[in-house]
């Protein structure tokens, strides 16, 4: 898995996973929030499955 993500885009995708997860805990408290693990994930990897599919790159120097 070749990185796809750049920074930004990764600090980005933390954030709203963070923010998406704290609403498990705090806020509506449903399940869906769980969700929010999917951004966190590809934020970590710095890899975005559809982002292969589709070709596209956001970060500036990936191999």
């Amino acid at each position: 898995m070749k990185r796809n993500i750049g920074t930004t885009e990764r600090v980005v995708r933390a954030i709203a996973g963070i923010g998406i997860i704290c609403l498990a805990f705090v806020g509506p408290k449903t399940p869906w929030a769980y969700l929010g693990i999917v951004p966190l994930l590809t934020a970590i990897s710095g890899f975005c499955p559809p982002y292969a599919l589709l070709g596209i790159k956001t970060c500036n120097n990936c191999d």
